[in-house]
């Protein structure tokens, strides 16, 4: 920027601050805000260099560079003391406010003596006091110099003092007040109490530039120790969505790193410390790198005892850092800070303080956030291991509790035939025991085990049990099936079913083995008609049916006591159902798979269960039996228990969140979501199940309208979701909720940049609707975006995509839109007369091509009325101020012109667009009165108060309704997916909107009849 002088000079030099401040916070806009000092000292104008002392000021302030504000404040206050008529009223009010943060930042540098900060509270409090302020804001420094020292006496005498005193211009925002007195009573272990005051700023009621970015962090430690878990994650997406950009907050961020640390999210703490890699080594504000470095001292003491200690994590540059290294270092660097604030204080307390936060332990085992991280340890086993004696039992011990597991069929069999193996591995067992350890090490192997199989039928032999050992057979010829070879295995069960059939018939054997071999026989049949296609053919699914009945006719009604027995007559009516399904009979398949479920239920073997009541879920969902698919899943989730499989569970959890979100239950929805998310990523499934389930979570929470959250979980789903994987539909969707949610966050452009790459992808589909839309969304976040010329040039685009789809309600949107940008522009206003004039005769012009559809025409109507309604808006806030009054009047009697019309269109909807009509009426008043007609717009307003069935003045709420020049946003009709341009019913005089209309119209009449007095 070239070098200023004079008055415009000092304008120009004002535009060139304000723009600054809208950069983001780091060491470029600090450099710019000192390049524009050097400027403001040559042009001679005191306020000049004390409005860019004040600016440079203020960037320091919000920066990793706080150390630097002492030298501009010093020098402000210098030339205040020396001639204070150079101060404005505003850069005089600025000198005393920011009085509090050369406190909090003397507070920060262990190198400022703690006597010279008891100097400057003495100063600060002689200085309000002259100044007339109230005592508040230097009871509060007093009370942060107390509370950082340790001295809890003076602190609560002074927090006492703080709050007593009356709040006047220098107190800080409520805000910032809420959050401090909330931090102290956190610290006197008051979590309770810290949440209930930092309420209105976590929901929003008092907000600033900090604010409530650093609430939000606070939060996360007392919600995860009160068990406040739901609170903890949302606070933790909503607020490091806040702070994550902000540089001036590392002790905020610090917050959310110790967060992952005690919630089980250690690897999203080191996701979090990659994105900051300055945050290690920027040194110009001492107490949150102490804070910074406490918590990776933390995170990486946890990632050690969860190990390995060498796992390589993100540290300060220059060099690779391995965990226990970097917990080394940053405990190391934090001790050494906390002595330097604790030599200066003369106490420990910041010390103590630093070495009780690095010595905490994890709240939560693992809190699922919804967001993708990779696992920083192995995802635990999917059924818990069998229970370890503190004694190591006798082999006999070992040996009666394998067998009974193994007998009645417990998760954990395999595991204690296994334990019986170690222990036994110098003991010579007989043939029965050494035939169990090869039979359940074959099952644990499964297609591979055949060999073992083969060699437990030797051993059941050599025991005497020839049933048993026919049975191993079998079950070789079984596991051959799985491995893809299913001819073989019919082959090789045919011996065995032929002799343990005559076995059996002559009492040289037990139903249990027979049953074995038989259903050995079915399951191998079973795995032909899977291998056949869908249907299969009509023999092989006969001879699977044939074995199947086979199994019950031999099994049901001498169950008894015999667990695997039962479980033999589930298994085969679940074959059954599934039969039945292949042949298209999903009544009865249904029905085979309830019985199925409920056997192994009943047989007290309910993780059984499981796979069979999933199925059930999909053929109730097929016959639309919505209500029996949610209790199937439901059922399905309670039985698997802590035996289910990840990715089963993640995939029982995701069809649970669809069938409750199609009920209109959105947040148990996205419950079942984020546990589907999590699972999916536990499983080694997070790009696939994980990035589909992340997807169902983000559209539910934005159902729920968690607008922060639900970005941040579509973010991290983005980078995961593939055309050739998910579908294109899938990113469209997520692009566009995305964008929705960037939009209400106020994030315009990057909300037009979601927009606009969904409506790439959409660009190529036959159906041109979707495309459209987004088009015209991302127009609307470019307007907001302040990038006008884009804007239009986007509604354009949208405008031909209505039209080539005949979609007159966006096309006449479009135009609508582009002509409020055009009257933005400079000498807009006859482009944007014309681009309204052009939406009056498409709309006309639909109208009459609409036929006798009265539904499509009521639409246009209305569509017309809005129309002609923001006509006249729009003419009306062409008018320049520094037109001739003769060409002012003929503009607003234009305006009146077209909302009288609008008047009429909404008129001849009757009560569907009462609030349309009215809301026409009232800006056709405010025109009256404008051109000086009392008479007419006092007539104006007796016909909304008429209209709403109140002919006197309403009581209460006073407030009006914005008028026609001062709209926040005339475009309201024009998005996309508004109302086809009929209001709602008429409204009882309880309604919002019939309240605000009475009001305003009562306003109005009582100026106009007090003009015409």
């Amino acid at each position: 920027m070239s070098g200023f002088d004079g008055e415009a000079a000092f304008d120009a030099l004002r535009r060139a601050m304000a723009e600054n401040s809208e950069e983001p916070e780091g060491p470029a806009r600090n450099a710019r805000a000192e390049q524009l000092l050097a400027e403001a000292e040559k042009l001679n104008i005191p306020l000049a260099v004390i409005e860019a002392l004040g600016h440079q000021l203020k960037v320091y302030n919000y920066s990793s560079e706080k150390a630097k504000m002492f030298v501009p404040f010093a020098r402000l206050l210098r030339m205040w003391d020396e001639r204070p008529e150079d101060f404005d009223e505003y850069e005089t009010h600025t000198l005393h406010w920011v009085f509090k943060w050369m406190t909090a930042g003397m507070l920060d540098q262990p190198h400022i003596p703690l006597a010279a900060m008891e100097k400057w509270l003495g100063e600060m409090e002689h200085r309000y006091r002259l100044a007339g302020h109230s005592e508040r804001a230097v009871r509060s420094a007093e009370y942060s110099v107390a509370a950082h020292i340790g001295d809890r006496v003076r602190a609560e005498r002074a927090y006492a003092a703080w709050l007593a005193a009356d709040r006047d211009a220098m107190a800080d925002c409520h805000a910032c007040e809420l959050h401090e007195q909330g931090w102290w009573q956190v610290r006197q272990g008051r979590d309770a109490e810290a949440l209930d005051l930092w309420a209105p700023v976590l929901e929003g009621e008092f907000t600033c530039a900090h604010e409530p970015h650093a609430a939000l962090a606070s939060s996360l430690a007392p919600l995860l120790r009160l068990g406040r878990l739901e609170e903890a994650r949302a606070n933790h997406l909503r607020g490091f969505r806040l702070v994550r950009s902000m540089e001036s907050m590392r002790g905020a961020y610090a917050d959310h790193v110790e967060f992952c640390a005690l919630s089980g999210n250690e690897a999203r703490g080191l996701e979090l410390l990659a994105e900051r890699p300055a945050y290690f080594t920027d040194d110009g504000h001492p107490r949150s790198r102490l804070d910074f470095m406490a918590v990776v001292t933390l995170l990486m003491d946890r990632l050690v005892e969860l190990g390995p200690a060498d796992r390589p994590v993100p540290g300060p540059s220059g060099r690779s850092w391995t965990a226990a290294e970097l917990a080394a270092h940053a405990r190391e660097e934090a001790l050494a800070l906390a002595a330097r604030f604790d030599e200066r204080n003369g106490t420990a307390h910041v010390s103590e303080r630093a070495r009780a936060r690095m010595a905490q332990r994890p709240l939560v085992d693992r809190l699922p956030l919804g967001v993708r991280a990779a696992r920083t340890v192995a995802a635990p086993p999917s059924a818990p291991p069998a229970p370890v004696p503190a004694q190591e039992p006798d082999l006999p011990a070992l040996i009666a509790e394998a067998r009974r597991l193994s007998d009645t069929l417990q998760p954990n069999a395999v595991e204690a035939w296994a334990a019986v193996a170690r222990a036994a591995q110098d003991v010579e067992l007989d043939p029965r025991d050494r035939a169990e350890i090869a039979d359940h090490e074959a099952m644990d192997r499964g297609p591979e085990g055949a060999g073992l199989f083969e060699q437990a039928a030797e051993l059941y032999e050599l025991a005497g049990d020839p049933g048993e050992a026919l049975a191993a057979h079998a079950r070789a010829a079984y596991v051959r099936a799985l491995a893809g070879e299913v001819d073989e295995a019919l082959t090789a069960v045919a011996g065995p079913y032929d002799e343990v059939l005559a076995l059996y018939a002559a009492d040289g054997t037990g139903v249990r083995q027979t049953a074995s071999v038989v259903m050995s026989r079915a399951r191998i049949l079973m795995r032909q008609v899977q291998e056949g296609g869908e249907g299969g053919e009509g023999e092989i699914l006969s001879e699977a049916e044939r074995a199947v009945r086979e199994v019950l006719a031999l099994v049901e009604g001498r169950t008894e006591d015999d667990v695997r027995l039962a479980a033999r007559v589930a298994e085969a009516r679940a074959m059954l159902a599934e039969l039945a399904a292949r042949t298209g009979d999903v009544e009865s398949a249904a029905e085979l798979f309830t019985r199925s479920a409920a056997g192994f239920v009943e047989a007290g073997l309910p993780w059984f269960a499981v796979e069979y009541e999933a199925r059930l879920a999909g053929l109730l969902h097929h016959l639309g039996d919505l209500a029996g698919t949610e209790r199937a899943l439901r059922a399905a989730l309670e039985h698997g228990g802590p035996h289910l499989e990840p990715v089963g569970r993640a995939q029982l959890r995701l069809q649970l969140a669809e069938v409750v979100g199609g009920r209109g239950l959105a947040e148990e929805a996205a419950e079942h979501a984020l546990e589907a998310a999590h699972w999916a990523d536990e499983a080694g499934e997070g790009r696939t199940l994980g990035a589909w389930a992340r997807h169902q979570l983000g559209g539910y929470l934005v159902r729920l309208g968690r607008w922060a959250e639900a970005a941040e979980v579509l973010e991290s789903a983005l980078p995961d979701l593939r055309p050739e994987t998910h579908g294109d539909g899938v990113v469209v969707q997520t692009q566009w909720w995305l964008g929705d949610c960037l939009s209400e966050l106020g994030e315009h452009r990057e909300a037009a940049e979601r927009r606009l790459q969904a409506a790439e992808i959409a660009r190529h589909w036959p159906e041109q609707h979707d495309h459209a839309t987004l088009a015209h969304l991302a127009a609307e976040s470019l307007g907001a975006a302040g990038r006008p010329a884009e804007a239009d040039r986007a509604y354009a685009r949208a405008g031909n995509l209505w039209r080539e789809i005949g979609n007159v309600h966006g096309l006449i949107r479009s135009l609508r839109a582009r002509a409020w940008l055009a009257l933005r522009a400079e000498d807009g206003a006859d482009a944007a007369r014309e681009l309204m004039a052009q939406a009056v005769r498409e709309c006309e012009a639909a109208l009459g091509d609409a036929g006798s559809d009265e539904e499509a025409r009521a639409r246009l109507v209305g569509e017309l009325g809005h129309t002609h309604r923001q006509f006249g808006d729009l003419l009306a806030r062409s008018v320049s101020e520094d037109a001739e009054d003769d060409a002012i009047r003929a503009v607003l009697e234009e305006a009146l012109t077209q909302v009288a019309e609008s008047i009429v269109l909404f008129a001849s909807l009757g009560e569907d667009a009462l609030d349309a009509r009215t809301g026409a009426e009232l800006a056709a008043g405010w025109l009256a009165a404008d051109l000086s007609r009392p008479e007419e717009a006092a007539a104006r307003a007796r016909a909304v108060l008429a209209a709403y069935g109140s002919p006197g003045f309403p009581s209460g709420d006073d407030t009006t309704e914005r008028d026609r020049r001062d709209a926040a946003d005339p475009t309201a009709q024009d998005r996309p997916d508004a109302g086809g341009g009929t209001g709602r019913a008429r409204r009882d005089a309880g309604d919002a909107t019939a309240q605000a209309r009475r009001a305003e119209a009562a306003q109005m009449l009582a100026l106009m009849e007090e003009q015409q007095d």
